[in-house]
């Protein structure tokens, strides 16, 4: 567990800057192209690559090639674990750190 501790204290670090968090509200309702993104949030093209280079190497988003765009969706899977793990340390359990 104690390394599961540092994963997701390393994800939600991520997850920690409101301009992340709307990119992944965004993506919340499907595949977006950068260009998308650009124009929602008005921040400039490098500001948006160093946010999303953040956000794909926690596995949080995906990213896929599409001319000179770059289309980026969330990774499902991932907020699964993040649900399942906020649960774990949420609720009473035999094998809680405490005991």
């Amino acid at each position: 567990m104690e390394e599961l501790y540092a994963d997701y204290a390393a994800v939600f670090k991520v997850i920690s800057e409101e301009t992340r968090l709307k990119i992944i509200d965004m993506l919340s309702c499907g595949e977006m192209c950068a260009c998308d993104i650009l124009e929602k949030l008005s921040i400039t093209q490098s500001t948006l690559s160093y946010h999303m280079n953040l956000l794909t190497k926690s596995e949080l988003i995906f990213a896929r090639k599409d001319g000179s765009w770059t289309r980026y969706r969330l990774n499902d899977s991932k907020f699964k674990d993040l649900k399942s793990f906020l649960d774990k340390i949420s609720t009473d359990k035999t094998d809680c750190i405490c005991k």
